[in-house]
């Protein structure tokens, strides 16, 4: 599809449903813990998403090639994804949905110091410095100002900046010139393929497999496996090949945002005022990270 110069009607509408999906995610991951151990639940996840993904290839009429010159970067790029996972999963079973999606969506600011040192034409412009500045200090209200009733651990803020970390680390792989000639479903491809393995393997490391595994829990390992990764990570690929990345990329603080909403109307998770200002710095960082000069 040609490339546009600006968001449409119908770009705008899948950015947010996207945003939507990716929030409610969140959610869904929270649930399934209850029945599956965080690691063991990413590991499945990323093993059936393999199946998703490569219809999805084969449909499209490029069916997946492992090329012997792109395997050390792909199997790179797997472990990076695996580490997301396992902290993203690790967090959301030790914190609440609100506060590990913004420490999570701090991503930008990680992204965008890996790729002063290492990508050419992303320097730290002023702009993208005071962005930096404001995520920096969201992600440090956040960790510091945890209330006495949201619940959580500093183990799970940990583990919700290693998740940032980690996508931060899958995005600037992903823009490396050897990943980058893979293009961006291939890149998710090699993602599932390899971070399967590597999750299910240190499963057993933390803790029991299985805990209350129920109908519904199977129900969303599915939904993630299909909906989110097949789908909403391709669609969300979809739309920064078709749209300017920095709209695309600034609706991401959104996310967040709705992650705690949803938090609140289903978990009943009462959000502290410090949370909603941490939301609203790392919001403001990402738009003036992702905002052109």
């Amino acid at each position: 599809m040609q490339r546009k110069p600006a968001l449409d009607g119908v770009g705008l509408a899948a950015l947010l449903a996207v945003q939507a999906l990716l929030a409610f995610n969140q959610i869904v991951v929270k649930l399934v813990n209850a029945g599956l151990q965080p690691v063991f639940f990413a590991g499945l996840r990323s093993v059936l998403a393999v199946f998703f993904v490569w219809a999805w290839l084969v449909w499209r009429g490029r069916p997946p090639r492992l090329s012997r010159a792109v395997w050390p970067t792909g199997l790179l790029i797997g472990a990076a994804f695996a580490g997301e996972f396992l902290s993203l999963f690790m967090a959301l079973d030790l914190t609440s949905v609100g506060r590990a999606s913004v420490l999570f969506y701090s991503m930008p600011l990680w992204f965008a110091v890996m790729a002063h040192f290492g990508l050419p034409g992303e320097r730290i412009t002023r702009m993208k410095a005071v962005g930096l500045l404001l995520a920096f200090a969201g992600t440090a209200v956040a960790i510091l100002g945890r209330g006495a009733g949201e619940g959580g651990s500093l183990a799970g803020d940990v583990f919700g900046l290693l998740a940032a970390l980690g996508w931060a680390s899958t995005a600037y792989l992903a823009r490396r010139p050897m990943m980058a000639k893979e293009g961006p479903e291939m890149q998710l491809f090699w993602m599932v393929l390899v971070s399967g393995p590597i999750l299910l393997a240190l499963a057993p490391a933390f803790g029991p497999l299985v805990r209350d595994f129920q109908p519904l829990h199977l129900a969303g390992l599915l939904f993630q496996a299909s909906v989110v990764v097949a789908g909403g990570f391709i669609a969300w690929l979809w739309l920064l090949s078709v749209y300017p990345a920095a709209v695309v990329a600034s609706f991401s603080f959104l996310t967040p945002l709705l992650a705690i909403g949803l938090d609140w109307l289903i978990f009943g998770t009462q959000p502290a005022p410090g949370l909603i200002v941490a939301a609203a710095l790392v919001g403001a960082g990402i738009t003036l990270i992702n905002r052109k000069a």
